[in-house]
């Protein structure tokens, strides 16, 4: 199983590498899943994620104070989604395409993920349409741990560079 590498050991931060080889607006097909990688979430890339979003929650932090709450040791944030998204799919994915305009999103959350989970991503595209000019795509995404159970789901719209 190829898993890929953490943030926490060097995410990469130059957003235009490889941007040649992303797939375009063009490249899109409705209903066919993207190619994802899983991705093993740890204590450190939690960590470094809360710091630079600055929630400095105990849950996140504490391993006393997590153990004796409701969820019984050390989560991330709802918002790890965010980190995850990068971290599941590859370089060449429509996502990563630098100019792309968040048009909105909607997101469920089922399990909190936890350090040690073996993140898997399933996602696709679900159409792609223009109005007014603009290319967009509607897109869902669903974070599964090691049990398969959901941590969780969301839909989002986006405005795709040209």
């Amino acid at each position: 199983m190829n898993v890929k590498n953490n943030p926490a050991d060097g995410f990469e931060t130059d957003f235009w590498k490889d941007d040649a080889a992303r797939k375009t607006w063009d490249d899109l097909v409705p209903g066919a899943p993207r190619k994802t990688v899983p991705y093993l979430l740890t204590k450190e890339a939690i960590q470094k994620y809360c710091r630079s979003v600055g929630d400095l929650h105990p849950l996140y932090f504490d391993e006393e104070y997590a153990r004796k709450s409701v969820f019984g040791g050390l989560i991330a944030p709802p918002s790890i989604h965010i980190l995850l998204m990068f971290a599941c799919t590859p370089m060449d994915d429509w996502m990563r395409s630098p100019g792309t305009i968040n048009a909105g999103q909607s997101w469920s959350y089922a399990t909190p993920a936890r350090p040690g989970d073996m993140i898997r991503l399933e996602a696709r595209c679900l159409d792609k349409f223009i109005r007014k000019d603009r290319l967009f795509a509607v897109h869902d995404n669903v974070f599964f741990n090691q049990k398969n159970e959901v941590i969780c789901a969301g839909r989002g719209w986006t405005i795709r560079p040209r």
